[in-house]
């Protein structure tokens, strides 16, 4: 489903106005007593910061929740905790979101919120739908309505309608479309009987539930359309532009009837609405929209077989799409010039575009990879994570086993020495139990963490975030990812990549190097930290030769063998990072800074097989190893760094 009516998952979760501002609000801390009034003040300058300052967004929603817990104000907690929610939610970390909404459902459900509870539950089936898992989405979403229709909340309805029909219009199979459309009719009577009847209860409610029927209509338009009833996709199309009539909505409603008229054959009318379209996102500089605009003329200018404007504004749209990124608008502006300049004869242009439009399917099928290992990383994660909440909860079972078996004995009268040695000998081995859970639990948390950080959040209950002078950050990245994940089955891909990273992590192991994540084919490590030493720079680049020497035997072998092979480029930088972890609890330690992006960039210049390095890091070891001169390379974003190959060592 189209971005257009997907932020009605979570739109219950940011008010429309904000009521006051971030220094009213914060002139008002200054003079609040620490009481539930407080609280409330921090939750709003929590939404204040959210999009602007997501670090004071967290730093006043952790203040939020402390002071709520201190208070024992439940409405309070529950609010907090959907806040950080929502700025993780932002920041694309699905895993810490969750972990704060299902505490925000917590609380809701202690005070029998219900409406905060339909909230809470509509926003997690938005982390379930990111993450492609339509079946947990469809869960939660259709547990949102049901609590919503009990208590006849119709904003709440129409959103969770709206959210399940886009998960039915997600989908590729008639029998879901059919689906959605029952859904998005729903949705649009309520909505619609609602305006009509003026019965809303503030203008927030009007102007949602009248974005609302713009929305179900895009949806049913889009699913008719997918079907090929055009009548119907133009006349629900039609009933969606003017709900969105002067909003940020309208041009893409615009676009989408001309994109039917242009499959209908009527490029006139197409060429109406799509310039219509330009000219209203011109005005509110919606550039995605412009692009989409761009493509439409340019489409049905090449419908109406008029080759030479359809090829001028391919060309505008490419254009402006690759200066905003927009890989599948780019797709479809190569697409097209390679079949308009086909079409003039002109196939020296036409080649080249082919060429680039095979590029950028290349981009996009990485793209779609990386999401892919993304959503398996996520579920990864979410079993590990109720594998540790288990563990804990097993933990503490045996220890209130303990606990009730001492009282036993403590109470019980002497009955004997066998009653006694009884009791002594499931003391014993229920101890042992314990022991070795703590053992387990020890041991998970270590995996998870560094020591140093571990013991930390284990002595003091919180983990503070260090600024470390000096850290040895790289980065590697497999060539040749893409031709072996086509070549190998999805099992046999992520057996070697397991395989390689298993390696990967004995090396760094070896030379006291700490590994901070894994992304898709990108493996990422530091020396330095969270310990400082001296050796780091030297530590790192021996580890990274090591992994380069290990991914050439292990494609010698499987070049042998006939089997696809990984080959690696590998970049190194030091410099100043942040180290730690976001709040009191979280489940990854992470470095942020400069010294970061720069390593990224040393990984991207290098070379296949090759250890590249910043002349920072040079000045640091080059007594230490010979180097190959590289000069002053353009990284992207960066500049013009000085680089280095690593030869070998002294």
């Amino acid at each position: 489903m189209k971005a257009i009516i997907l932020f009605f998952a979570i739109i219950l979760c940011i008010q429309v106005h904000a009521a006051e501002t971030g220094d009213s609000l914060i002139a008002a801390l200054k003079n609040s007593p620490e009481d539930t009034n407080k609280v409330n003040i921090l939750i709003s300058l929590s939404k204040h910061f959210l999009s602007s300052n997501p670090s004071e967004a967290i730093h006043y929603g952790e203040q939020a929740k402390g002071l709520a817990q201190k208070l024992n104000y439940h409405y309070g907690l529950a609010q907090a905790y959907k806040r950080l929610g929502l700025v993780y939610y932002m920041q694309g970390n699905y895993l810490q979101t969750l972990d704060y909404w299902d505490k925000s459902l917590e609380e809701f459900r202690k005070i029998k919120d219900q409406s905060g509870e339909a909230n809470i539950i509509n926003n997690i089936g938005t982390v379930y739908f990111d993450q492609t898992d339509e079946t947990k989405a469809l869960e939660y979403f259709l547990k949102s309505l049901k609590i919503s229709e009990n208590l006849k909340d119709t904003v709440r309805i129409s959103t969770a309608l709206c959210n399940i029909g886009n998960v039915y219009n997600n989908k590729e199979k008639r029998s879901s479309w059919d689906k959605g459309l029952d859904y998005y009719f729903r949705g649009l009577e309520l909505s619609t009987k609602i305006i009509e009847q003026k019965s809303y209860k503030s203008q927030d409610e009007y102007d949602l539930h009248l974005d609302l029927v713009g929305s179900f209509s895009v949806g049913i338009g889009e699913i008719y359309f997918n079907k090929g009833e055009d009548k119907k996709a133009i006349e629900y199309f039609e009933k969606s532009l003017k709900a969105y009539e002067g909003t940020e909505a309208y041009p893409y409603s615009l676009n989408a009837i001309g994109k039917v008229f242009t499959k209908d054959g009527m490029t006139e009318k197409a060429l109406a609405k799509h310039n219509e379209a330009y000219n209203y996102a011109l005005k509110l500089d919606a550039k995605l929209d412009m692009v989409q605009s761009l493509l439409g003329i340019a489409k049905a200018h090449e419908a109406a077989k008029d080759y030479p404007k359809a090829i001028t504004y391919f060309l505008n749209a490419a254009n402006l799409a690759d200066t905003l990124g927009s890989q599948l608008e780019l797709k479809d502006a190569y697409l097209g010039l390679a079949k308009s300049y086909a079409k003039v004869k002109d196939y020296d242009k036409a080649y080249t575009y082919q060429s680039l439009l095979t590029d950028i399917k290349d981009t996009l099928y990485n793209i779609s990879t990386d999401k892919k290992m993304a959503s398996l990383q996520f579920d990864f994660d979410i079993e590990k994570k109720q594998g540790q909440i288990d563990l804990m909860t097993k933990d503490k079972e045996l220890q209130d086993l303990y606990l009730k078996r001492q009282k036993a004995i403590k109470n019980a009268t002497i009955g004997g020495l066998l009653v006694v040695m009884s009791f002594l000998i499931v003391v014993f081995f229920q101890k042992k139990r314990i022991a070795k859970e703590k053992q387990r639990s020890e041991e998970l948390l270590l995996n998870i963490l560094p020591a140093e950080t571990a013991e930390e959040l284990k002595a003091t209950g919180t983990a503070k975030a260090k600024s470390i002078d000096k850290v040895t950050v790289m980065f590697t990245d497999f060539k040749n990812f893409t031709q072996a994940s086509e070549l190998l089955s999805a099992e046999e891909l992520v057996s070697e990549i397991n395989y390689c990273y298993s390696e990967f992590d004995k090396i760094i192991t070896k030379y006291g190097i700490e590994k901070i994540k894994t992304i898709g084919d990108s493996y990422m490590c530091a020396g330095g930290l969270p310990v400082p030493n001296s050796t780091h720079p030297v530590d790192v680049i021996k580890a990274g030769l090591e992994m380069q020497a290990f991914i050439q035997s292990n494609k010698e072998k499987r070049k042998a063998k006939g089997e696809p092979f990984f080959e690696l480029r590998l970049g190194i930088h030091t410099g100043p990072v942040v180290a730690g972890i976001v709040g009191i609890k979280k489940f990854a330690y992470d470095i942020w800074g400069d010294t970061v992006n720069t390593a990224s960039r040393m990984e991207s210049s290098g070379e296949i097989g090759k250890v590249n390095i910043s002349g920072t890091t040079y000045e640091l070891v080059k007594d230490k190893f010979s180097f190959k001169h590289r000069g002053m390379i353009e990284a992207k974003n960066k500049g013009v760094i000085e680089m280095y190959f690593v030869e070998g060592i002294i």
